[in-house]
């Protein structure tokens, strides 16, 4: 006779599959970093409007700046041998302005001349006029001036045939003049970087509509649009999607087909109503979930599927609901990811941290890497906003960046802590 078998205890149930363990956040940002990679697509634009754009090929001088040799300042183009003896009087045998061609200086006469007019042949100086006095035909030069003295010469500025602007180069006001000096009408530049966003919860309303028991306003579609169009970003805004996951992969589906990346807010935790990531699972794959920051854990990246047609995949990016977790985690990470998308250098997308003294105390080490909220001070240190949670969107606008504490630390008043500016990552 066989031996019974013993009956299920219903207290014996399966173990959960273990999670990985949460990435840190450079390992992290160093995931997406690697994946990323300048979109290919290139156009020429008119430098007049190519401000914010990211060039695709280097700016080469086809010109010397200046031209050729003008003045500094407003006053007399002279010969410097000519006013030894510090009190010269000169006949003044010319005037120039900015934009014509003198005659030849002759020996022992001076040519007014303002900034930006042309040398005449044979002078080697200017004194200002500051320094002069002009006394009918003549002027007198109170000044022993040295050969070269207040004079631009030809190519001080850039030599013709240098490379002024770099491939990767974000163009600024700045280097769009430094291309216009010299004579470039147009530049070459790497398309706008595709982006497709979209909303999921059903709690989600739109400010203008009425707002029903148990919802609130939609404050993330703003807020990610609204950082997403500083980046320079072509957008696309599918609004907010129904709840389930048919429709999140219906529309994950759609919007992979024409963008580089894909942004959702909400759905990447670990409820039973969070369809983002499960959906994004069953349409592409997800490379890495979950980080040890605060706030912002519940981050997701991964791709989606393009039809069979086409090639490739769409980068996918997942942030969570919270504003202020959506709105750090689009900082520390999306932003950067975005940058090198545009075609910045690896070396470049990172902002900049200084060191700061902290006055405030923060008493509670986290096992995460947390990003406080907090703002300058007239005396030179950093406040803290009162309340640190993720759902605190006031603290966004009260600060003015972002303290960078490591996992396990405290901070007491007077330490010096990582501050990153809103100027440096908003820019």
């Amino acid at each position: 006779m066989q031996a019974n078998t013993p009956l299920p205890n219903p207290s014996d149930k399966a173990a959960p599959p273990s999670r990985p363990p949460l990435q840190s956040v450079a390992q992290a940002l160093n995931t997406l970093l690697d994946a990323a990679a300048p979109v290919a697509g290139v156009e020429t634009v008119s430098t007049l409007d190519a401000c914010g754009r990211v060039l695709a090929a280097p700016v080469q001088a086809h010109i010397n700046v200046p031209g050729m040799d003008n003045s500094q300042m407003d006053g007399y183009a002279v010969r410097a041998a000519d006013c030894v003896s510090g009190q010269a009087r000169l006949r003044v045998s010319q005037r120039i302005p900015a934009g014509h061609v003198g005659q030849p200086l002759q020996a022992g006469t001076a040519a007014r001349i303002f900034t930006g007019a042309m040398m005449p042949e044979g002078a080697d100086a200017v004194v200002m006029q500051e320094a002069c006095e002009a006394d009918g035909e003549d002027v007198i030069v109170r000044h022993l001036p040295k050969p070269g003295e207040w004079v631009r010469y030809v190519g001080e500025d850039i030599r013709q045939g240098s490379t002024i602007l770099a491939d990767g180069t974000r163009l600024r006001p700045q280097e769009l003049g430094l291309a216009a000096s010299v004579g470039q009408a147009e530049l070459s530049v790497r398309r706008r970087v595709r982006v497709a966003v979209f909303f999921t919860g059903d709690e989600l309303t739109m400010p203008g509509q009425p707002l029903k028991p148990g919802a609130i306003y939609n404050s993330n579609r703003f807020l990610l649009r609204g950082l997403l169009e500083k980046l320079g970003c072509e957008i696309t805004d599918y609004g907010i999607v129904p709840d389930n996951l048919d429709a999140t992969r219906k529309t994950l589906r759609e919007a992979a087909q024409q963008h580089d990346l894909i942004i959702t807010s909400g759905g990447v935790s670990v409820g039973e109503e969070d369809h983002v990531k499960p959906a994004v699972e069953a349409e592409g794959r997800i490379n890495m979930w979950q980080i040890a920051m605060k706030p912002g854990k519940p981050l997701a990246f991964g791709e989606v599927n393009r039809p069979t047609a086409q090639e490739g995949r769409a980068f996918f990016i997942g942030l969570p609901g919270n504003p202020v977790s959506s709105f750090v985690t689009f900082l520390v990470f999306v932003r950067p990811f975005l940058l090198r998308l545009q075609g910045w250098p690896r070396e470049a997308v990172l902002p900049q941290a200084v060191t700061m003294r902290a006055d405030f105390d923060w008493t509670k080490a986290d096992k995460r890497q947390e990003f406080l909220r907090v703002r300058r001070n007239a005396n030179g240190g950093l406040d803290l906003f009162p309340s640190q949670g993720s759902n605190v969107l006031t603290s966004t606008v009260w600060a003015d960046g972002l303290v960078d504490n490591p996992a396990g630390k405290t901070i007491a008043a007077g330490d010096t802590v990582s501050f990153i500016s809103f100027q440096d990552l908003l820019s």
